[in-house]
């Protein structure tokens, strides 16, 4: 008995970015499978905030994809069948010194000479925000298109769409191992079934280069750990999402003015309130590996950066407190892309805390490579070789 499956193209990875890449092309037309080897959305995809943001994207490049993608998930609003918790309240950086002020004019002027839709905001303006917000912040700024979602209800709802629209979605199917037939075709070990395609999509983010390494492909992703709180709301402190000008600084690995542990985690304000009435409160980033486990001297670190942002805030309830992981690229770019070195190859992962934003324009530029048709955005600057030529000059 020949316990082969057979399938055009085969979705690694049951996350936000599998599902994205799974609804549009299914949408369009393509015979779609993905392989998950736990329950959908069960890693970073549900354990991170739900933003869709252009404010903390590089001017220019950055900003724009995140701007496409922003419109994609505002059609996907009205597309989808199960909703996701989809507000568009915009977002806003605060300052707490002259120097992060005057950082934030050149950030809003690049911004809008960009074509985005960015403000200065003044201390009055901070206080018509929140009157939550500390007394001596200088200002900061603000983004008007930057929208929230539930993750894990965004992937689960694109994926309950592509299925109807002919997707197949195997979960509990761990792949074992990829290689190449001498037909030129994929063969997928599973630990259950063993499948062929024509062309494979690695869509595994943190896990992406084990994927990568059964094909002989480095893909170069590290795991970058990142930690929350979950607090309940008693009050209305705000009602969109806020993270500090530092948040910038210490996602791109800039000098910041904090004590030498904010320093080491890499933490910073982010707080954003969710539908439910309750507030997430972020946020760290450090590189240990695969571990997960909540670090409470971390953890403590957040609380008080945002005691410093929100005095109030000391007297609120925490709910709980998790950890995921984003993957890291050393340019802070995913790699959204084919493999020239293994025809039929594409690799969609890598996008760091940006993947909630960044799920919908790569799952529709997947679609559009894919399908040979042009995409929606240059697509140079995400390609898999830039890593290499970096090595060879």
């Amino acid at each position: 008995m020949n316990n082969t499956i057979h399938r055009n193209v085969i979705i690694i990875g049951g996350g936000i970015m599998g599902a994205a890449i799974a609804y549009y092309c299914s949408k369009a037309g393509l015979d779609i499978t993905v392989l998950e080897k736990k329950e959908l959305a069960s890693g970073t995809s549900s354990r991170c905030d739900g933003n869709i943001l252009a404010i903390d994207k590089d001017p220019g490049f950055d900003s724009q994809m995140s701007l496409k993608s922003q419109q994609l998930v505002h059609e996907l609003d009205k597309e989808l069948e199960i909703s996701f918790e989809y507000r568009n309240p915009g977002s806003i950086l605060v300052c707490e010194n002259d120097n992060e002020l005057e950082a934030a004019q050149k950030w809003v002027t690049q911004q809008q000479e960009a074509g985005l839709d960015f403000k200065m905001l003044d201390r009055e303006d901070l206080r018509n925000e929140s009157k939550f917000f500390a007394d001596d912040l200088y200002g900061g700024l603000e983004c008007k298109t930057d929208s929230t979602v539930n993750p894990y209800m965004l992937t689960y709802s694109m994926f309950y769409s592509a299925e109807k629209s002919g997707a197949k979605i195997h979960t509990h199917t761990e792949v074992k191992n990829v290689t190449k037939d001498a037909s030129g075709q994929f063969v997928i070990e599973t630990d259950k079934v063993t499948f062929t395609a024509n062309k494979v999509i690695n869509a595994c983010g943190v896990w992406a280069p084990f994927i990568g390494q059964m094909l002989d492909v480095d893909v170069p992703i590290k795991p970058r750990k990142g930690q929350l709180i979950v607090a309940s709301r008693q009050q209305p402190v705000g009602l969109r999402k806020v993270m500090e000008f530092g948040y910038l600084i210490s996602k791109f690995g800039g000098e910041r003015v904090v004590d030498p542990i904010t320093e080491k985690y890499g933490v910073a304000l982010v707080f954003e309130p969710t539908e439910s009435q309750n507030f997430l409160i972020g946020s760290s980033r450090e590189f240990n590996g695969f571990d997960i486990k909540v670090n409470h001297d971390v953890t403590k670190y957040i609380a008080k950066r945002a005691v410093r942002f929100y005095p109030k805030m000391a007297d609120m309830t925490v709910i709980r407190t998790y950890a995921g992981l984003r993957p890291w690229t050393e340019d802070h770019l995913p790699i959204i892309s084919h493999v020239d070195e293994v025809p039929g190859f594409y690799i969609a992962a890598g996008h760091e805390g940006d993947g909630i934003s960044l799920a919908a324009i790569t799952g529709k530029v997947m679609q559009e490579m894919i399908s040979g048709s042009e995409t929606s955005i240059p697509i140079e600057p995400l390609r898999y070789d830039r890593f290499e030529e970096k090595v060879m000059n």
